[in-house]
């Protein structure tokens, strides 16, 4: 019985580099199918619908990602997938802030072609992949922030997001708010159950709850940056 065959995912806003990679992981590295995405919803769709997904490269800049509670989210749920993320952020900080989340590889967008082929081996081999920058003493300093506090004040995402709940979760909230369920919430959304279960989690995450009851406790009071939307029932 042969190996396993691969199937990878990328999620990137940009569709030329999600075409590039495609093309390295299955030209060089041998993988059988490469799935794309170009939000996080539309990722979570992908892991929630293929089990066999090896690994995922995730552009933390692009929409829904926001901070690393989503990262560790996507740990938890789906502990089978080596995630890594691609940045165009060398800054020391990121580095060690993504590792902190659980990523298994940091990828620079300014890799070469070898590069990103070594980085890639490395993390399918079980290893954890860093770019060699993080060495550079010179790079800027992390002491001084706790991962919560870096979780309000990532350096890459765009400058909507003051908040560590991204627009798509605090609709999530206010659904799970009213008593509605996962399946109901996930159609009132059009999305799939599994994209609303890491939503869900990276919700109780950020309030430091274990479970919808006490969730929506905390999601009925005010919050910080909290953006009421009226949803219909």
């Amino acid at each position: 019985m042969g190996a396993p065959k691969l199937i990878g995912l990328i999620a990137d806003e940009d569709p030329y580099f999600r075409t590039a990679v495609s093309a390295i992981l299955m030209r060089q590295l041998g993988f059988a199918d490469v799935l794309e995405a170009g939000a996080l919803d539309e990722a979570l769709e992908h892991l929630s619908d293929n089990p066999h997904i090896s690994i995922v490269l995730l552009d933390i800049s692009m929409p829904g990602m926001r901070a690393p509670s989503n990262v560790r989210a996507i740990r938890e749920c789906f502990p089978q997938v080596r995630v890594t993320v691609n940045s165009k952020s060398s800054a020391r900080r990121d580095i060690l802030l993504a590792l902190e989340a659980g990523v298994h590889g940091y990828m620079l967008k300014t890799f070469s072609f070898a590069d990103l082929i070594s980085a890639v081996k490395t993390v399918l081999d079980g290893g954890i992949y860093v770019p060699n920058v993080l060495a550079d003493i010179s790079s800027e300093p992390s002491e001084g922030l706790t991962l919560t506090q870096r979780d309000a004040v990532p350096s890459e995402p765009a400058p909507e997001a003051a908040s560590p709940l991204t627009p798509r979760q605090q609709e999530v909230l206010d659904l799970l708010t009213q008593g509605k369920t996962n399946k109901e919430i996930a159609l009132s959304l059009g999305v799939g159950e599994g994209t609303v279960k890491i939503h869900m989690a990276a919700i109780f995450r950020y309030f430091g709850v274990n479970n919808r009851a006490a969730a929506a406790v905390a999601g009925a009071r005010p919050y910080r940056s909290r953006k009421l939307t009226l949803l219909s029932a």
